[in-house]
């Protein structure tokens, strides 16, 4: 724990010319020093949100992933670490018996998955994601969240955080998934 207190500059340059792995968090209003606190801040917190950054930022020994499907219509989801646009996939939202559907029913994922560029994708992130496990626990990461957006955030971005979590859950991490919109 870096302790700051006034001008935070120079402790703030001291802790990044040591090297030591830090999270900084401001918590209020802008401080409005150049290079203070605020500007530099990994994370700008109200003293309300604080409980919940301490849950994400608390020691793992395993990683977290976090697969979380959202609707572009909403917004994106902060705090994504990688974002992923599955609005390239035909929309089960326009085949009329699936419209009120979600994704977590199986005629909807039977839908997505059925689609090569679907699989392709999945393989990709897969491989990649699960090659780059080891650097970012090197870094000092003990948490990642995929993002997978689609237009209302209710078919096939659900179905594709469902397969992704479902592919990367083994012994070497933990698996999440969140539907923001569902």
């Amino acid at each position: 724990m870096i302790p700051l207190a006034g001008d935070a500059t120079a402790a703030l340059k001291a802790a990044d010319a040591d090297g030591p792995k830090y999270e900084l968090v401001h918590v209020g209003p802008d401080d409005g020093a150049p290079e203070g606190s605020y500007a530099r801040a990994h994370h700008r917190v109200t003293p309300g949100e604080l409980p919940a950054l301490a849950r994400r930022l608390r020691s793992r020994e395993r990683m977290l992933i976090r697969c979380l499907a959202f609707g572009y219509k909403h917004g994106l989801p902060p705090g994504a670490d990688w974002v992923v646009d599955a609005r390239f996939l035909d929309n089960p939202y326009w085949v009329e018996e699936l419209r009120p559907q979600t994704g977590l029913d199986p005629a909807v994922r039977r839908h997505v998955l059925a689609q090569p560029a679907a699989g392709e994708l999945l393989d990709n992130l897969q491989r990649t994601i699960g090659g780059l496990i080891p650097a970012y626990r090197a870094q000092g990461r003990q948490e990642l969240t995929i993002a997978f957006g689609c237009t209302g955030g209710r078919h096939r971005s659900v179905v594709l955080a469902a397969e992704l979590a479902r592919r990367l859950a083994s012994g070497e991490t933990d698996v999440e998934t969140e539907y923001r919109e569902l």
